[in-house]
């Protein structure tokens, strides 16, 4: 806690007041909305994760506003911004909002937390000594239980933990180091990566653990649909001259399918029913968030990103398609930035629930 004593100028839990500012992108002369102060470094959690309230209303990310990254509250609306932890250590990546949209978790250190918004955090779990935790973490689509790796030298096991009041499990061992686990939606199973050589699917039993059927070459950012029943990647060919595509995985049917090729994508989001995505550019010459129709396979641009690393841009809808949210220290430190596309792509229902 000394370091954050030295630092911080500011209470925990207070709140501090908009600091939007819009301007019209040079690119394409939309407006372009910066949310967060680039003074300060704002980072959004983990794109797989839940960063935006189901109505729309308020954003779940992490600032270092205080001395340290923090879990923070930004109100869409009014801009305000207030801070909702005093953890030490706090991986940004790692916050995601609960299902029901009342919590919040993270890991800390070596710790696991789950928080009210607005409450006090209680640790959930906590790592061994002789383990190190690997990227990613996620809570799974029912709310029930946390999903994350834990290593040991070059072996690792997939753990699960409730977030209500029982022991932790290991689902599955590996001898390699398993990464980003994510469950799938409406199914008992779960989806993680070996590196950007394979994603692979096991139950959550631990039963038939097995490698999905992918294209050849590397793996880029992946998720689930929302209906659970494909995993959406990025697929960078082998051959560098070749273009980054978006595929899709069907597990049920041991399949990999293209979707559409893309000017180099380095990271990407799909709206509920995947028919538009959103990608980030990794051109140098032309560093541009893009929107991309599926059953035209032609893209749009929106703005540019200028970001130092394409792949940190992370961009993502919100619940009901209607906004675009995205990363980038264009401006000095890490923001978070906002453009509306209510004219170009429909509206969701975010309250809706997925079918099988």
């Amino acid at each position: 806690m000394l370091a954050r004593n030295l630092f911080s100028q500011e209470k925990p839990g207070a709140a501090f007041p908009s600091a939007i500012k819009r301007y019209a992108d040079p690119a394409t002369d939309f407006d372009v909305y910066r949310l967060t102060d680039p003074a300060f470094s704002s980072i959004l959690p983990a794109a797989y994760n839940r960063s935006i309230a189901r109505n729309n209303g308020w954003m779940l990310f992490c600032s270092d506003r205080s001395g340290s990254q923090q879990a923070s509250r930004l109100d869409l609306k009014t801009g305000e911004t207030r801070e909702l932890t005093t953890a030490d250590s706090l991986d940004a990546s790692s916050l995601t909002l609960t299902p029901d949209n009342r919590s919040f978790c993270f890991f800390a250190g070596r710790s696991l937390y789950i928080s009210l918004i607005g409450g006090r955090a209680r640790e959930l779990y906590k790592i061994p000594d002789g383990w190190e935790r690997t990227a990613g973490f996620s809570v799974g689509p029912d709310g029930t239980h946390a999903t994350f790796v834990e290593a040991q030298d070059d072996s690792s096991r997939l753990r699960m933990v409730p977030l209500a009041p029982g022991p932790a499990r290991t689902v599955v061992e590996s001898p390699f180091q398993m990464t980003h686990p994510i469950a799938r939606p409406l199914r008992a199973q779960i989806l993680f990566r070996q590196a950007d050589e394979a994603l692979w699917l096991v139950n959550a039993d631990g039963t038939q653990k097995h490698a999905l059927k992918l294209a050849p070459g590397r793996i880029g950012p992946a998720d689930w649909a929302p209906d659970g029943k494909t995993v959406l990647y990025l697929h960078f060919p082998d051959d560098p001259k070749q273009l980054t595509a978006i595929r899709e995985a069907t597990p049920d049917t041991a399949t990999d399918a293209l979707v559409a090729k893309t000017s180099q994508f380095a990271h990407f989001g799909f709206n509920r029913d995947t028919s538009v995505f959103v990608g980030a550019s990794r051109g140098a010459a032309s560093p541009t968030i893009l929107l991309l129709l599926r059953i035209t396979q032609r893209e749009f641009t929106l703005c540019e990103h200028k970001a130092s690393q394409p792949a940190t841009v992370a961009p993502r809808f919100s619940p009901d398609a209607q906004r675009l949210y995205f990363q980038s220290d264009r401006d000095g430190k890490p923001a978070i930035y906002c453009t509306h596309v209510e004219h170009l792509v429909e509206k969701i229902d975010a309250q809706a629930e997925p079918r099988p």
